[in-house]
């Protein structure tokens, strides 16, 4: 899956391993890291499927934050992402087959979703 990030401070957290561990703490740089990694290697987020499965528990968000996706990370963070461009967009009837179109995200943060 291609990953893309506008953010610059973001970029470096995500792609510099010692300058995450510096803004987020070891135990969260690793998991960021393993993370990013596994969107990455991905072929769609529908290797994802099914919602908050395996480790990383990806998801979709709701309300006020509704097409915004997330990952977990250390607990109380979260890798929170959105779609960057999908190779088809069925309707939301199928969820997974939504999921499976998806084959680039946009990062948007690393925060705790439940504040």
């Amino acid at each position: 899956m291609d990953i893309y990030v506008s953010d610059n401070d973001l970029r470096g957290a995500i792609t510099d391993e010692a300058a995450c561990r510096r803004q987020y703490g070891a135990d969260t740089a690793k998991k960021v890291a393993l993370r990013v990694a596994a969107l990455r290697a991905a072929d769609s987020l529908g290797d994802f499927w099914p919602p908050k499965s395996g480790p990383e528990r990806c998801h979709e968000l709701k309300g006020d934050r509704a097409g915004t996706f997330s990952v977990d990370l250390k607990q109380p963070y979260r890798l929170l992402f959105e779609l960057y461009e999908a190779t088809a967009t069925p309707d939301r009837s199928d969820e997974r087959l939504r999921w499976k179109s998806i084959t680039a995200i946009h990062i948007l943060g690393i925060e705790d979703t439940h504040e």
